[in-house]
């Protein structure tokens, strides 16, 4: 029987109950705090009590500050607003009011802007005091999504939706020994989910450092010998591409954020032999769907239908979410509802049965129209990246007066010494596209790029044509 820790009164609450924290470590770039040093004191110094009730605007540019911030702030603030550190400073009055913040938690030097606000600089050094006795507080968890354009979006959860999807009895819970890491911001919901894992369990964690290149990451997970790492597949590939990734050997492998097509999947099976990869489908609203563990891109049909913790179904081919996972409410009305009527949640990724199984094709949203005809980047990156010269690779359209537009490919090539001009790559890949898509799928031109850019939030950065 699954077992989530939904009956948690705070993460604090939690560590003190807990027997084995004494080896356990959050390991920040380039300093580290052990659970039982933080548990006999306060990473906010005397402050902690102003902030007892407060709606908190949580912005710090260390993630290890952000994690410290969150184990003290939890059970005592009225709400927490979590900003990634991408966040465009021209959003934050906006999300401030919206959040009706009245405290500002960072690590960040505090400017005199004249708002009034309370400001507590959030170190990443635990200070020897004694945390004040403070009245639990049931706290909000609010979520930034990176939204390209506008104000983010407010998502609110709760520690209880939050941790839902943790299964306390899994062995990665119970075991002592246990290094987790994400290249993911754990200021986000797919790290978020990482960091509660971690702390919840009986584990150590590797944060990523502010501004750290992904050699000197991957250097830092070698050296804390990490056993448990996530991120997006467009993370792992840029990972992969880095000298550094044959230094370490995780236990399990975990993908998500993004469609993860069967390439991404073998590669890491490759590279890898020892460890078990999977991939799950979550996003900030629906939370945690489903977990996949068969090694295959996709899921079963079987998990449509089903009654229990989460029940999934496809409606007008986009996957809908119902369960305890999902956010409670935006924070305000202009980003509309969350929810249907039965408490569905509309993720808009839009998917297509084969067989028994089915396949991510792309978000609704992100069709490129080729004259008249739907065209989903993913779907046609997923047969590029088939190909063993491609490291990465990006489609997008490119305008035409004739049909609208076009199909174009970016790709990141690793070229084997001694190997043909690319050209003849680019005409191996089309090659490939024609064997596996319709006409007007296949990319009209294939540029070939030293590098691809990823976001902050682990996902390509996509251009619109």
């Amino acid at each position: 029987m699954k077992t989530p820790p939904n009956h948690l009164k705070s993460i604090r609450d939690h560590l003190t109950n807990s027997s084995d924290y004494s080896d356990r470590v959050l390991w920040g770039a380039p300093v580290h705090v052990s659970i039982g040093d933080l548990l006999l004191g306060t990473s906010l110094g005397g402050r902690l009590p102003e902030l007892s009730g407060r709606s908190i605007l949580l912005a710090t540019r260390e993630p290890l500050a952000a994690a410290l911030a969150l184990i003290e702030l939890d059970g005592v603030a009225r709400r927490i607003v979590i900003c990634p550190p991408d966040t465009a400073w021209e959003h934050f009055p906006a999300v401030i009011a919206k959040g009706g913040v009245d405290a500002i938690v960072s690590d960040y030097t505090p400017d005199d802007d004249g708002a009034g606000n309370l400001r507590v600089t959030c170190g990443s050094r635990v200070l020897a005091l004694q945390a004040a006795q403070l009245e639990p507080c049931p706290t909000e968890w609010v979520l930034l999504t990176s939204g390209t354009t506008g104000s983010p979006k407010m998502i609110v959860h709760t520690l209880a939706s939050l941790t839902a999807p943790i299964d306390m009895s899994h062995d990665h819970m119970k075991e002592s020994g246990v290094v987790w890491s994400t290249f993911y911001d754990i200021r986000r919901y797919g790290g978020l989910q990482i960091f509660l894992r971690a702390i919840l369990g009986r584990g150590s964690m590797v944060l990523s450092g502010a501004g750290e290149g992904v050699g000197d990451h991957l250097a830092r997970l070698s050296a804390h010998a990490v056993t448990h790492l996530s991120g997006t597949p467009s993370q792992w590939r840029r990972a992969l591409m880095s000298p550094r990734a044959r230094g370490i050997a995780p236990q399990y492998i975990r993908l998500s954020g993004e469609i993860v097509d069967q390439a991404i999947l073998n590669t890491l099976q490759c590279f890898y032999p020892k460890s078990a990869v999977g991939h799950a489908f979550a996003s900030t609203e629906a939370g945690v769907a489903f977990e996949v563990n068969d090694g295959l891109a996709g899921f079963p049909a079987t998990m449509l239908g089903r009654r229990g913790d989460v029940e999934i179904k496809v409606c007008n081919d986009s996957i809908q979410i119902r369960s305890n996972r999902v956010a409670s409410r935006y924070m305000d009305e202009e980003s509309g509802i969350l929810t249907d009527e039965e408490g569905f949640v509309d993720t808009g990724d839009v998917v297509e049965l084969r067989g028994d199984r089915y396949y991510f094709l792309g978000r609704r949203n992100g069709v490129i129209n080729v004259g008249g005809l739907k065209v989903y980047p993913e779907e046609v990156e997923a047969v590029i990246n088939r190909h063993p010269a491609v490291r990465m690779s990006r489609v997008q359209s490119r305008r035409n007066p004739l049909v609208g537009a076009l199909v174009s490919a970016d790709v990141v090539l690793e070229i084997p010494n001694g190997s043909d001009p690319v050209v003849d790559f680019r005409s191996e890949i089309l090659e490939l596209c024609r064997q596996s898509l319709p006409p007007h799928k296949i990319p009209a031109t294939i540029r070939c790029v030293p590098t691809l850019t990823v976001a902050p939030a682990g996902k390509l950065v996509r251009h619109h044509a």
